[in-house]
């Protein structure tokens, strides 16, 4: 997708393709032909500039057919850079305004308890992203509200566009942020599935609190010149590049 639209963001979409081929294959209750049905859970993907992973998803589950994938930015193409819900069956809600989509996974989430529904909604953002007071307010209310049906994966690759999380904006210890505004708090290993589905098990068994997923994460995992290299953030491999990546991922 990233070769042929020759713009993207690969590094954060790999380090979250684990976490959520774990969460659409094998947890969330959806219906790809039915794709508004009313008792699907909900996924809001926060850190929108990572589309590409959120449509590979989507087009391996029958959304859509897996040819339109090459589309990517191409103009008039449903598939933006950033996800479309106007544009695209299956994204709940449009974004890529960094620090949104935890409030409105909130919101959605507290709209179904007053339903009465088990509904069920997951948020992924960024580590990056933290830096957002948005992020914190909705963690405040989502604690106050005791949402334990919402749950929050932290992608923790520990790199953003200018660099270290650290160096830009120091936002560790995340956990212990997130367990101070009332969430269960679950660490894991980011590429590992079985620390990965058990962390979503306890997420599902888990009453009166949210929980949050810290999972930890390479960025540009399983491509060996974009693993752990802030520069492949933003940029999109040339032909050769692409031809490398996706040799070693084979």
């Amino acid at each position: 997708m990233l070769g042929a639209a020759g713009s993207g963001h690969p590094g954060g979409s790999l380090s979250a393709t684990d976490l959520m081929t774990a969460l659409f294959f094998n947890v969330l209750r959806q219906q790809p032909q039915s794709p508004h049905w009313p008792g699907r859970d909900r996924f809001i993907l926060s850190k929108g500039h990572c589309a590409p992973v959120l449509y590979a998803c989507l087009a391996e589950l029958g959304y859509f057919p897996l040819a339109q994938l090459l589309t990517l930015r191409k103009l008039g193409s449903c598939l933006q850079g950033h996800p479309s819900c106007q544009d695209l069956a299956g994204v709940e809600v449009s974004t890529g305004s960094l620090g949104m989509g935890l409030s409105v996974a909130a919101g959605i989430a507290l709209g179904a308890k007053l339903d009465q529904s088990d509904v069920r909604v997951y948020c992924l953002v960024g580590d990056g992203e933290l830096q957002e007071g948005q992020i914190w307010e909705a963690a405040m209310s989502a604690g106050h509200y005791r949402l334990d049906n919402l749950c929050c994966i932290v992608d923790n690759n520990d790199l953003q566009i200018d660099g270290r999380i650290k160096d830009v904006m120091n936002v560790y210890p995340i956990a212990d942020k997130f367990k101070a505004f009332g969430w269960q708090t679950v660490e894991i290993a980011g590429h590992d599935f079985k620390q990965i589905l058990e962390a979503y098990a306890v997420a599902a068994k888990t009453k009166g609190q949210p929980t949050a997923i810290i999972a930890k994460t390479t960025k540009g995992k399983g491509i060996s010149f974009m693993e752990d290299q802030e520069e492949w953030h933003g940029k999109a491999p040339n032909k050769e590049l692409t031809a490398k990546a996706l040799k070693e991922l084979e």
